[in-house]
């Protein structure tokens, strides 16, 4: 019986991955995925100007630390909210850890007067596109399912198997715990 479950796993990953190369969008630098919440890339996140003209006001980088990746508070200073997340886009990484900090920072921004948020990575495809998803998730209560289908509307995504499989792990919690309690 347990032999199954990665496969299952494997098949659910794969079916996922389906979805997500369906989107036919071109990738750009920025783009708005959900009402004042953006994915873009780290070119987009270093161009204060560009931030402020699209009335960004909080940014999580999800790149922090990483090469390629200047952005940090001291960088942005006192125009934007910066928030850090060192995560590396690999099979090892357990970005799950990360899944309610940024929800509750993405949140938080919006009960903002004008809160918009960046979230970026180096290409905003994988580690930025994850921390959306587990948003969309836990804070605005879509399935992971919806919420691909949500963001891969505006921009092509294409979160690593690893976080996939995190993602569709805190999916069925999500599930199971609606079932017990249906306003969670």
């Amino acid at each position: 019986m347990t032999s199954q479950k990665p496969k299952d796993g494997l098949a659910e990953i794969r079916a996922l991955e389906k979805i997500l190369d369906s989107s036919k969008l071109e990738l750009t630098t920025v783009d708005e995925v959900w009402p004042n919440l953006y994915i873009g890339n780290v070119a987009f996140a270093q161009n204060r100007s560009a931030l402020k003209k699209m009335g960004i006001t909080h940014i999580l980088n999800a790149a922090h630390a990483r090469q390629g990746s200047i952005g940090e508070e001291s960088y942005y200073g006192s125009d934007f909210v910066y928030y850090g997340i060192p995560a590396e886009d690999s099979s090892k990484f357990d970005i799950s850890v990360h899944f309610r900090p940024a929800s509750d920072f993405i949140h938080k921004a919006f009960k903002k007067k004008n809160g918009k948020v960046l979230v970026h990575c180096i290409m905003g495809v994988s580690r930025s596109s994850t921390l959306v998803l587990s948003y969309l998730m836990l804070r605005q209560r879509l399935s992971l399912r919806a919420a691909i289908q949500q963001v891969i509307q505006r921009r092509p995504i294409y979160p690593n198997r690893n976080f996939l499989g995190l993602l569709l792990e805190l999916d069925k919690q999500l599930q199971r715990k609606r079932m017990i309690c249906p306003v969670l």
